[in-house]
């Protein structure tokens, strides 16, 4: 149903300065968006590793500390599982190290097109639980502040922590608001009934991977948690689904733009309509996909056959969906409100 811009890709990573000389940038991709004053502002993932003169090595870049560290695993190594291009793991141990660490970076544009990425970091890790590096910012304005949710990786596990600013350049950190294994969190723009609400998607070593809700009274402690969309016998979200962007208010209730992923790791798009005074309560949902992996920067990359949103903007009755593919590009594609809406509720 989306239809893709004719500029796509949007960023790629060679439009992107690395953090260090001796780095490239591997992936620039799921972008949370906004707009703050005349500008739409995205928040790019830009994931980096160390440039590499020997490919029989494999080079794992972490913090600890705040003191990068460098581990070395040869490609051929028994005790290591190698074939994923995002990590490796000890087969002995269990240990996970990445192949490349993240940070945020800000893109700034007046079209929502061309975008100017800016060379300085505008959020990376500074703690333990960020170790691995940070991923996937959401953002969400609530009055004047815009909440930025984002995936802290460590040895810990994959936790959620969120910071906050009111103009991009100042940041309050709050810390870790869901802690392992959890994720794909979406904050919604205004408050329920009194409460501010989110769905956020745990990661059980036993049970499936559904997206849930929760509440909370100050955006830090989170409870009435309750299962709103779940993994499914249907092919494309057979392994998982989690959240995409933050819900955006219409007249039919609240509009969320998500993810699922099936058992060979295609990521697909997906929508639902929730209730406007009960975002626990789903009022419709389309059993299909609304946008798959098709275009040639979708069905190929870094890690191929990926479509994933973590921001929407809405303009002129217009949704302009930022999306990453193939963890290594951010695209756009479009779709009115009322278009999509309609098609729900006729789901």
């Amino acid at each position: 149903m989306l239809k893709r811009h004719a500029a796509n890709p949007l960023i790629s990573p060679k439009h992107v300065q690395p953090s260090r000389p001796d780095w490239s940038v591997i992936g620039t991709f799921n972008a949370g968006a906004c707009t703050y004053n005349d500008e739409i502002l995205l928040l790019l993932r830009v994931a980096e590793k160390p440039l590499s003169t020997d490919e029989s090595i494999i080079l794992c870049p972490y913090f600890v500390d705040g003191e990068l560290v460098i581990d070395r695993v040869r490609r051929d190594d028994p005790d290591w599982l190698t074939d994923d291009p995002r990590l490796v793991q000890n087969k002995k141990t269990g240990l996970l190290r990445l192949t490349s660490i993240s940070h945020l970076r800000l893109a700034r544009s007046t079209d929502g097109i061309h975008f100017t990425v800016e060379a300085t970091l505008w959020l990376s890790a500074t703690d333990p639980f960020e170790a691995y590096g940070i991923e996937d910012g959401r953002i969400t304005r609530i009055g004047d502040t815009y909440y930025v949710n984002y995936t802290a990786v460590s040895t810990y596990g994959v936790a959620t922590s969120l910071v906050s600013t009111t103009d991009f350049v100042n940041i309050d950190r709050h810390g870790i608001i869901f802690p392992p294994s959890n994720r794909d969190v979406t904050i919604f723009p205004q408050q329920v009934n009194g409460k501010y609400v989110c769905y956020h998607r745990p990661m059980p070593q036993f049970g499936g991977l559904h997206m849930w809700y929760a509440d909370s009274p100050d955006l830090k402690h989170w409870g009435n948690h309750k299962p709103i969309v779940t993994s499914s016998h249907v092919d494309w979200m057979s392994a998982r689904v989690g959240g995409g962007a933050p819900p955006i208010l219409t007249d039919a209730g609240w509009l969320s733009i998500y993810h699922a992923a099936d058992t060979e790791d295609r990521y697909c798009l997906g929508a639902f309509i929730a209730d406007k005074d009960d975002p626990s309560k789903l009022v419709a949902i389309d059993s299909e996909p609304i946008f798959i992996p098709e275009a040639s920067y979708e069905t190929e990359g870094f890690f191929s056959q990926v479509v994933f949103t973590c921001g929407v903007v809405e303009r002129e009755g217009e949704l302009l969906v930022y999306y990453g593919t193939s963890d290594e590009h951010t695209a756009l594609a479009t779709i009115g409100v009322d278009e999509l809406v309609s098609h729900l509720m006729k789901s």
